[in-house]
């Protein structure tokens, strides 16, 4: 078999599941329910989020929160502060890919 094949978390309860982490990039899935998110951080590189399911709050710099609906994809340079966050009732899933891998 050539491919590696990787399967992901199907689930609601709050997951960060680093799926692909190497010298190429990091494949991230997450997956939040109300109120959960990660802690206020500066990205350590490109981040490529993928908004699957639910609505994303996320603050970018001292920006304002705004959201993101299920079907947006961001890109956010390295050295961005970020506050993500599921501030909605429906179950928030993320694709996050790091590239390049810090």
């Amino acid at each position: 078999m050539t491919e590696k094949v990787f399967a992901l978390y199907k689930g609601n309860e709050k997951t960060v599941e680093k799926v692909i982490f190497d010298e190429n990039l990091n494949y991230i899935h997450m997956v939040f329910n109300k109120n959960e998110g990660l802690p206020e951080h500066i990205s350590n590189s490109n981040v490529y989020m993928t908004v699957v399911r639910g609505t994303l709050s996320i603050g970018l710099d001292e920006q304002d929160t705004h959201k993101y609906e299920a079907g947006t994809l961001l890109k956010i340079p390295v050295g961005t502060k970020m506050n993500v966050r599921n501030a909605d009732q429906e179950t928030l899933e993320l694709i996050v890919v790091k590239a390049p891998a810090p």
